[in-house]
């Protein structure tokens, strides 16, 4: 028996393991993969579509130079964002008799500059413009109306107008391939509606007929939900007043205490339930495709980490993981997954006073990149034929050049007990080893290759920890802004020459960290 126990004890030490579990600095991975075993085309949903803050901000300078940025690097193809139709858009007045007068120049000057840049706009309603307003309730330091229209034929008539002009400048053949969306999280009453879910569906209503009889192809949906809610409701509905709908869009955020408040003061936590966010999103597509409309585009017009922005996650290198983590949980359950915000131009608690304070951007204000901002320039560098995997924190993938790309991550949950988010990913947390990660790549043509490796994490790609080491100044000088970009710039961490034999097979371990990203990039020669 002694004899059995000492085995079992050795045994238990060469395999690097402790009787009561694994060791967390040695969870050894293999990654092993064929060239030539496919798993199909590359699912990249996540860059169909980006959040923006709102639409005057898009009318700003330096908001339109990130966008060109994001797009070269990241390639989102559409962007959504609140207060099309507010009052600082000018979209809406009315004269001494009451008669309707519409504006569309704010609208034509940002929608042309998307355009210009190959970006399609998700195209979000609201908020109503004061002068065609129930009520006086507001959000937000820009004051978005969140009330139902005085008259419902006046608010007919403004989208008529509206989804008409865009017809007239852009032509039917490009506004077909446009997304509608109704309203924005209707369900937070009071906040972004200040009534009923039945006036809601009466202005959904309303909206979709509308833009129907301008062109019955274009796409019309909602309902636009915080935490994924209404999704039955919203097609019992439409299923039962013959309303139209292309597609269902919620929202979903990984946090499971705070409160939506625009400042953090109340003090969010990283949920850390495995599912979260994802487990969301893959039961919104169990409800459509159980109801009688199985075939309704998903959409999720807002995701993060967390739904204040002011919430020091946003800033730190545990959300490159986290939202490739999201990503690959989610597979081919939504349509898109638009991730809010690409920027810190970003003013629903007015200008933010600090160049890291928390905000949604995957940039800062002066266009620095975040280490979130990395997982979607990483991703974007992938190719579009998957590999087959059992390795479920990567993707490998090849193109048709004859390269190779693994994405591969480690995602740890490390937020203690009884400390809040705005607390905890505000220091400076040095991460932990996280063992090795064996690679194995065969079924490679014979020859020539430059490996680059790519890099996100602890003083990777990490502007905020050097923003930390700066002594978190409130304003950062010209200097200091183009040291932090210069050192945040996603170029390789290192570039190796390989040559691939006859055997066509690759092997390296590679060591890594808790919340590390990493990206091996095999270029053919």
């Amino acid at each position: 028996m002694k004899k059995n126990v000492l085995l079992l004890v050795l045994l238990l030490a060469l395999n690097n393991i402790s009787l009561f579990g694994q060791n967390s600095n040695s969870e050894n991975r293999i990654i092993k993969v064929d060239y030539s075993k496919e798993q199909g085309k590359m699912n990249t949903m996540f860059k169909e579509s980006i959040g923006a803050g709102r639409a005057n901000e898009g009318l700003r300078a330096d908001w339109q130079q990130q966008l060109v940025m994001v797009k070269k690097e990241c390639d989102f193809k559409y962007i959504r964002m609140h207060g099309l139709l507010t009052d600082d858009m000018g979209v809406y007045r009315e004269d001494s008799k009451g008669n309707p007068e519409y504006n569309f120049q704010y609208i034509d000057a940002l929608y042309d500059f998307l355009l210009s840049i190959n970006i399609k706009p998700f195209v979000e309603l609201g908020f109503m413009p004061n002068a065609l307003a129930s009520g006086k309730e507001t959000i937000f330091w820009w004051k978005g109306n969140v009330t139902p229209p005085k008259d419902y034929k006046k608010w007919d008539d403004l989208i008529r107008n509206l989804t008409q002009h865009f017809t007239d400048r852009y032509g039917a053949e490009e506004v077909k391939t446009w997304y509608f969306e109704v309203w924005n999280e209707p369900n937070l009453s009071p906040g972004f509606w200040s009534s009923t879910q039945e006036e809601y569906f009466k202005l959904y209503d309303h909206t979709a007929r509308v833009i129907k009889s301008v062109n019955k192809d274009y796409k019309v949906g909602g309902p636009a939900t915080a935490g994924a809610a209404w999704v039955p409701e919203t097609i019992e509905f439409c299923t039962k007043n013959n309303t139209p709908i292309d597609f269902i869009s919620t929202h979903a955020y990984g946090v499971s205490q705070g409160f939506l408040d625009e400042f953090g003061t109340t003090g969010t936590v990283l949920n850390k339930d495995e599912n979260s966010v994802s487990g969301e999103v893959i039961n919104s597509r169990k409800q459509i495709a159980n109801s009688v409309k199985p075939n309704l585009e998903l959409h999720y017009t807002e995701w993060s980490t967390s739904y204040t922005p002011a919430d020091a996650i946003h800033d730190s290198y545990h959300s490159a993981a986290y939202i490739l983590q999201k990503i690959k949980q989610v597979g081919d359950a939504a349509n898109s997954m638009s991730y809010w915000v690409f920027t810190d131009i970003f003013e629903e608690a007015g200008p933010r006073f600090t160049p890291f304070h928390g905000g949604f951007g995957l940039l800062n204000t002066q266009g620095i990149k975040k280490p979130a901002y990395f997982s979607y320039a990483f991703l974007n560098k992938l190719g579009e034929t998957e590999l087959k995997n059992t390795d479920k924190d990567s993707w490998v993938t090849k193109n048709a050049k004859g390269d190779v790309q693994l994405l591969f991550w480690d995602y740890t949950y490390t937020l203690p007990e009884k400390i809040n988010n705005q607390e905890y990913y505000s220091k400076d947390l040095p991460s932990k080893p996280k063992g090795e990660v064996q690679i194995e790549v065969g079924g490679l043509k014979k020859g020539n290759y430059t490996l680059e490796i790519y890099k996100v994490g602890y003083k990777n790609n990490d502007a905020y920890t050097d923003y930390f080491a700066m002594g978190r100044p409130n304003q950062l000088s010209i200097n200091q802004v183009k040291q932090i970009k210069q050192k945040n710039n996603g170029a390789p961490i290192t570039t190796e020459k390989i040559a691939i034999d006859a055997s066509g097979t690759f092997s390296k371990k590679y060591k890594i960290n808790e919340n590390d990203v990493v990206l091996f990039n095999f270029v053919k020669q």
